[in-house]
């Protein structure tokens, strides 16, 4: 899978770093169906190439998002770090970026949850510093632009 959204040209380092990061774990990691960042609004900043359901996904990234933040609240637990919730026909993870942006990845029954969520890590470790708002602004501007 490749990035979606609009041409690498025209983008900064950091925008396009934040692009190519997403790509290479989209196209890296096995079983994967849909990837997306999602701002802390909700809104879609990033999706994989071809991913069907971006703005579908981006739209229940952010309620699960906003329900983990409230149960964390009630019960005094800190901040969401992750999530996963499976389903009959396959997986989605959610994983903290940085000032509340989110990795959502939907991956088939058949992946492997823990590389899946290794992967998923190392990419919110490298991704998270280069994701200034920006950089945020930027990348919703082109996905807005596709």
């Amino acid at each position: 899978m490749a990035l979606g959204g609009a041409d690498g040209g025209g983008v900064s380092q950091d925008a396009h770093k934040v692009r190519w990061l997403l790509s290479d774990f989209a196209s890296g990691v096995r079983g994967l169906q849909d990837v997306v960042v999602v701002s802390s609004d909700g809104l879609l900043l990033a999706a994989s190439e071809g991913a069907r359901r971006a703005e579908d996904l981006a739209a229940v990234v952010s309620g699960l998002v906003s329900l983990g933040a409230g149960a964390a609240r009630v019960l005094g637990n800190g901040s969401v770090k992750q999530t996963i919730v499976t389903m009959d026909g396959g997986h989605l993870f959610l994983m903290a970026i940085s000032d509340g942006s989110c990795l959502g990845v939907h991956a088939s029954l058949d992946c492997d949850l823990s590389v899946v969520a290794y992967q998923m890590a190392l990419l919110v470790e490298r991704a998270g510093h280069a994701l200034t708002p920006e950089v945020r602004s930027e990348l919703h501007r082109a996905m807005a632009a596709r």
